[in-house]
């Protein structure tokens, strides 16, 4: 059994795999040495683990982690992964963003992958036919462009997402809400709608924390995974553990 370890930047996902199988998986603000505790007390097969870490290091979780497991890997730029990695500045790369790749390649081997994550921010990413992780883009996410509004102009008042929106606002508020959703919705389909005529037989996965929201207002069949970095995550770790 695997345990996986995302540390975000506003929230830590843990879950653990057997297989390809998800057994457990929770979100928390952080992890502690209780929450590690129990969760090889409830798992007590649990003997491999990796870390994925995008805020500042805490060195006495990872001598926990280092103590605790038979196999434990912080995943780093320099960790070996079962795909190419064309990015050029590999150092600055986000590991969530390398970790979904790796999942997504993971599901649609030897296929052209579009990968979307809206979350905090929304990510790009893009795997081709040869299994090789060409790179991608990052924008403000839906929130932060609420923030952004709100907070680099004078007059104009926060707002929040609605389920419900027209093309065009008819308020203020609704002007805001609209353009902004709609400009992602635009955004994104822009992308899938540009590399559907540039890559053949192209695959779209989306993901992040407003997955769900976006995924039926886009036209195209879209594969929606909550999952995608935890299960890259795992594949990272079993890629690992065979190659020792």
């Amino acid at each position: 059994m695997n345990l996986i370890i995302d540390i975000g930047t506003s929230f830590t996902k843990i879950a653990v795999f057997h297989n390809q199988e998800i057994l457990f998986k929770k979100v928390l603000p952080d992890i502690s040495s209780e929450h590690l505790s129990s969760l090889t007390h409830d798992f007590p097969h649990l003997r491999h683990a990796i870390l994925s870490n995008v805020r500042k290091k805490v060195p006495a979780l990872l001598k926990l982690l280092k103590k605790k497991f038979n196999y434990f890997i912080e995943l780093t730029p320099e960790t070996p992964i079962p795909l190419k990695n064309l990015y050029q500045s590999q150092a600055t790369l986000g590991l969530d963003r390398l970790a979904a790749a790796v999942g997504a390649n993971n599901i649609f081997p030897g296929s052209n992958v579009l990968v979307i994550d809206t979350g905090s921010a929304i990510t790009i990413d893009f795997v081709n036919d040869n299994n090789e992780y060409t790179g991608g883009n990052i924008s403000p996410g839906m929130l932060m462009r609420f923030k952004a509004l709100n907070e680099y102009t004078a007059n104009l008042p926060l707002e929040k997402p609605q389920e419900e929106f027209n093309l065009l606002g008819s308020s203020t508020s609704h002007a805001i809400t609209h353009g902004v959703q709609n400009g992602i919705i635009f955004e994104l389909q822009g992308y899938i709608d540009y590399l559907t005529c540039q890559k053949k037989n192209l695959k779209i996965i989306l993901t992040g924390g407003d997955a769900d929201f976006f995924a039926g207002k886009l036209k195209n069949s879209i594969f929606v995974d909550s999952n995608l970095t935890l299960k890259g995550l795992n594949k990272i770790l079993e890629y690992n553990i065979e190659k020792d």
